[in-house]
């Protein structure tokens, strides 16, 4: 079934909510793996959900967010480390899964450059952390996480202690500057001597590689840094001044190896898709024998100019792709089908496994999603199935195997009550999903994730406020309810478990500073469902004022672009509920605000004008620029048309530059963009709405 298929039955507030859905999960994912480095899905998971996003956007335009994961590359970069804004972005690779794929990429690529056959760099996918390295006159002075692919972590004093990294290129003549880009990973015989050590000492092990590398690079001491071996192979180049001209790609690899810059040597040139394929299929039957991790391999026009003509999209080279490996399959069994309850009160079917390591991750719980599926695929409890961990659904429970099911294999039965508050689970008949009927009043449940959502970054941005401490708040009834954290203090903070009167203490302030806030996100914090952050934009533009959105009818509701039945429905159910509206008022007493009606004024200097983005700003990235586009009224497309009323380029503007210019469209510079909105750089809580 294609992704048109699954989101053909869906109305458009529906689709909102998906894609809604979609975004929270991916922006999960990458905090937990880009800037946590722990990472609570494979990565393949995250690739099947973010294909799911783009198709979904692609298919209905009017969904895309500045905010969206497509939108953008990666994390942002910890407190505890000093910010670096890269010269030129640290770009992502879009992603290849089969034959079919890399054979539409190669013949895309010889169409547009309008040539018979192309010659490839090939080279391997590490599986470790993207870092820049800054050399000035020959020496190190600076390295870099990728980050959000504009601004990372300065880990200067960490990368110095790795071995394989060299502080002085080997040349006479270095030049003035020299950005050389790579992945910092761990061997596989290394990982295994650090999780023996730590085992002897009792500390916590790593859960593969990737971690372990991940979490010596970003060590704050730089001393345990260098007690772990890690390893560095190099791949591309950012900023460069007096740098020798290279036509190829394998050209610039070759001359890193001359300056004692390390460089992978299963690299190749080759020619054309069946060049790519061969290349493929000979690495991947010598994965298991490699001394490191990878998940796939990376293709890349061989020459420079050839790259320059194709360009970019906002996220990624037109030149290059990476293909991903094929899923790895597993048998397993199932020890047991519990259910688990959602911030809305969805109850989702979750099989316990009997741990099995796939495709280098413990596997021991899989989502079944919900009681049809697990109907139509037929999971027992006791069934031996095939757990799959691959780029389409991982990790997944693909099937049971039938001949291997025991005599006492049990069928999942969906729980008539909730397992945490017990009120009644019901399941509306337009809806493949159960729900507990307790609401957040009365599941504590629901309350948890509920208070997750409204502490997130892109809702109230309470910093430090976690799972686990939330589930200790609740469960202690230390609060019943959001409002209760502005009223936190710090000695009652400070007798929780794992909290200490520094820690309390932040916090304390992480809930007071959050008090100053904007409409936009006080909405979008409150959890109403299907409000998401761009629906919360909406109506906060559009009323101007809570007071208003509570009075509104839901025929003005209506009246708002892009609302619908669906939608207006929810939101005048929500505030019709005292028990909402008392949290909400609780909210205000306790001194939530926000500076309401600013937003009519901003509304009229870009109201109803469409804006498309192409290149590098000088001062801000696109996303910031989106944001400020956004706050004042206008709208942000990603592909230029006879609608489009300004295009604002940066520097390496594309394609989309070239046709705004064919049909007359207003091209405004960085300057200009920001004369005509007369408005400072945004400030990180401006970005965010």
């Amino acid at each position: 079934m294609t992704t048109l298929d699954l989101f053909a039955d869906l109305d458009q507030g529906d689709l909102a909510e998906k894609a809604e859905s979609l975004r929270r999960d991916l922006e999960r994912y990458s905090y937990a793996y880009y800037v946590l480095d722990n990472p609570i899905v494979p990565d393949s998971e995250y690739d099947r959900l973010f294909a799911e996003l783009k198709d979904l956007e692609t298919q209905h335009p009017e969904l895309v967010t500045p905010s969206s994961p497509t939108q953008r590359v990666g994390g942002a970069p910890l407190p505890q480390f000093g910010k670096v804004r890269h010269k030129l972005p640290m770009l992502s690779l879009m992603n290849g899964f089969s034959a079919p794929e890399i054979q539409a990429f190669d013949r895309r690529v010889a169409t547009e450059l309008g040539v018979d056959e192309i010659e490839y760099d090939v080279e391997l996918k590490f599986d470790g952390l993207a870092v820049n390295l800054r050399y000035e006159n020959g020496e190190l002075v600076g390295a870099a996480t990728r980050g959000d692919g504009s601004i990372g972590e300065d880990i200067t004093a960490n990368v110095r202690t790795i071995g394989a990294i060299p502080l002085r290129l080997a040349s006479q003549n270095p030049p003035r500057v020299l950005e050389v880009r790579g992945e910092v990973l761990m061997f596989k015989q290394d990982f295994l001597d650090l999780n023996d050590r730590q085992r002897e000492k009792g500390l916590k092990e790593f859960a593969n590689p990737r971690n372990a590398a991940a979490g010596s690079l970003r060590q704050l001491d730089p001393m345990v840094t260098a007690s772990r071996r890690l390893r560095f192979f190099a791949y591309g180049i950012g900023e460069a001044d007096g740098a020798p001209v290279h036509e190829t790609q394998s050209q610039l690899l070759d001359w890193f190896i001359t300056l004692g810059v390390p460089v992978c040597s299963n690299r190749s040139a080759v020619k054309g898709f069946k060049g790519l394929m061969a290349f493929y299929d000979d690495i991947l039957s010598r994965r298991d024998t490699l001394s490191y991790e990878i998940d796939g391999v990376v293709y890349k026009v061989n020459r420079f100019d050839q790259q320059q003509q194709l360009g970019f999209v906002s996220h990624a080279p037109r030149f290059a792709l990476a293909h991903k490996f094929p899923a790895q399959e597993m048998l397993t069994e199932v020890l047991a089908i519990d259910v688990q309850v959602g911030r809305t009160g969805a109850i989702t079917p979750v099989a316990r496994l009997k741990p099995v390591f796939v495709g280098g991750v413990t596997v021991t719980n899989a989502t079944l999603h919900n009681e049809d599926e697990i109907r139509r695929k037929d999971i027992r409890i006791g069934d031996t199935v095939i757990v799959r961990r691959a780029a389409d659904v991982i990790p997944e429970v693909v099937c049971s195997v039938l001949e291997k099911r025991p005599i006492d294999a049990t069928v999942f039965v969906m729980p008539t009550a909730c397992p945490v508050c017990g009120s009644p689970i019901v399941r509306p008949e337009d809806e493949a999903v159960a729900r507990c009927s307790g609401g957040w009043i009365n599941c504590p449940a629901q309350k948890k994730r509920g208070l997750e959502l409204f502490a997130s970054r892109k809702a109230m941005n309470i910093e430090g406020l976690g799972e686990q401490l939330i589930d200790q708040l609740v469960d202690k009834a230390v609060i019943k309810d959001a409002a209760d954290l502005f009223t936190l203090d710090v000695p009652t903070v400070a007798a929780l478990d794992r909290m200490a009167e520094k820690s309390a203490a932040n916090l304390v302030a992480e809930c007071q500073k959050a008090k100053a806030t904007t409409l936009a996100r006080f909405l979008y914090a409150l959890g109403i469902r299907h409000v998401g952050e761009t629906t919360a934009r909406t109506l906060a533009d559009h009323f101007g004022s809570l007071k208003a959105l509570i009075e509104a009818s839901e025929e003005q509701l209506l009246q708002v672009e892009d609302i619908g039945e669906t939608v207006a429905t929810s939101i005048k159910a929500f505030f019709a509920d005292e028990h909402c509206l008392a949290l909400v008022n609780r909210l205000v007493a306790n001194g939530v605000h926000w500076p309401e009606n600013e937003t009519e004024a901003k509304v009229r200097v870009l109201s109803g004008k469409r804006f498309v983005l192409t290149g590098t700003l000088p001062t801000m990235t696109r996303e910031e620029a989106s944001n400020i586009i956004l706050s004042h009224g206008g709208k942000v497309s990603g592909s230029v048309s006879k609608k489009t009323d300004y295009v604002l380029a940066g520097t390496e503007a594309g394609s989309k530059l070239e046709k705004a210019q064919t049909l007359g469209i207003t091209i405004l510079n960085e300057a200009e963009f920001l004369a005509m909105v007369k408005t400072k750089q945004p400030t990180e809580s401006e970005n965010n709405y």
